[in-house]
């Protein structure tokens, strides 16, 4: 016979209904008390039954997750990371990619109940505010920085200190025309507005000119469009000698653009990415970016979910994530770790 509750309850020396709690994810457990739960049914083996759970509680079981596009490297990690966070809570998770269309994401909230899901994470381009309110009670959680204040538990990057950060970086290192390249003045670019002013504060805390001409804007934040907007920045009566762009796939098209017109980098334009992609681990040069805490927005976004799906009547929140700065090559030349 498979172990059950009290087995589990019995070698971690605790009730049956910690035990429960602990297996059913209720965040109100001590940590030391869910280690020794989850350390028993680890040497246990065992298995909730899912199906009855289920059905006593009323809940599928799955949780949807929409991001604006699943072939951007970030979103996909983050897709990844969040499946494997809501695995540890026995969920499934529907993945949607709305492509930041307006109709899209409007019809993903309103159709939650028709799909029978216990609760959406979300990270919306085109709607904002009230807009993300909808009738059902179906528990939500926001990422991303279209949102701010909104209906829902929000967790986010401090995008305009971490782009400082970057920014300074560059300033640090002695460079003095520092481009950018990701800017956009549509309502859906918050993520680089935010990016920008984060450029412009550190330049100004650096005591380094502002010029409009090392300002590179962009359609999207693919290769193709910082590679293009780095060709225009080298069109400058005095190109820059550093730029930072606002993700990572800009920056690996930036560095193209360079190698190509045989420019090196670090050595005559430094370049500086936003998101620690894996592909700029393995770029040459390797890319020196911002890193983003993932793990931590994947955890505390599936934390939040499960708090709202069992009942938690607290105001929205608005959680930020760390981020930390990664040197490699692309700024600091040959001698620096991956």
């Amino acid at each position: 016979m498979p172990p059950g509750l009290k087995d589990v309850a019995a070698l971690a020396g605790v009730s049956i209904k910690t035990v429960s709690n602990v297996v059913n994810g209720y965040v109100h457990v001590a940590p030391e008390t869910r280690a020794r739960v989850q350390a028993a049914v680890d040497e246990l083996g065992y298995k909730p039954n899912v199906a009855a759970r289920q059905l006593r509680s009323g809940r599928s079981g799955v949780i949807a997750l929409a991001l604006p596009e699943l072939q951007s490297p970030y979103f996909a990690e983050i897709a990844g990371l969040i499946v494997q966070a809501a695995e540890r809570r026995s969920w499934t998770v529907l993945i949607d990619q709305t492509d930041g269309h307006a109709d899209r994401e409007r019809n993903l909230v309103a159709g939650l109940r028709r799909h029978a899901i216990d609760g959406l994470i979300f990270s919306p381009l085109a709607l904002a505010g009230e807009e993300l309110t909808h009738g059902d009670g179906t528990p939500m959680v926001l990422l991303g920085e279209r949102v701010s204040h909104g209906p829902a538990d929000h967790v986010v990057i401090d995008n305009e200190v971490a782009a400082a950060d970057a920014t300074t970086h560059l300033a640090a290192l002695g460079r003095r025309r520092i481009a950018a390249i990701g800017a956009q003045d549509f309502p859906s670019g918050v993520t680089a507005q935010q990016r920008l002013a984060g450029y412009r504060r550190a330049l100004a805390d650096a005591g380094l000119p502002a010029h409009p001409g090392l300002v590179a804007p962009v359609v999207s934040f693919h290769r193709a469009d910082g590679a293009a907007a780095m060709a225009a920045l080298l069109e400058a009566a005095e190109p820059p000698d550093a730029v930072f762009c606002f993700n990572d796939l800009l920056a690996l098209g930036a560095i193209r653009t360079l190698l190509r017109r045989g420019i090196r980098v670090p050595e005559d334009i430094a370049v500086m990415g936003f998101d620690d992609i894996e592909d700029g681990r393995f770029s040459t040069p390797t890319l020196s970016t911002i890193a983003p805490d993932r793990a931590g927005i994947a955890e505390i976004a599936v934390d939040l979910l499960a708090e709202r799906m069992g009942q938690s009547q607290e105001p929205p929140r608005e959680v930020r994530v760390t981020h930390r700065l990664v040197a490699r090559e692309s700024t600091c030349g040959s001698e620096t770790p991956m």
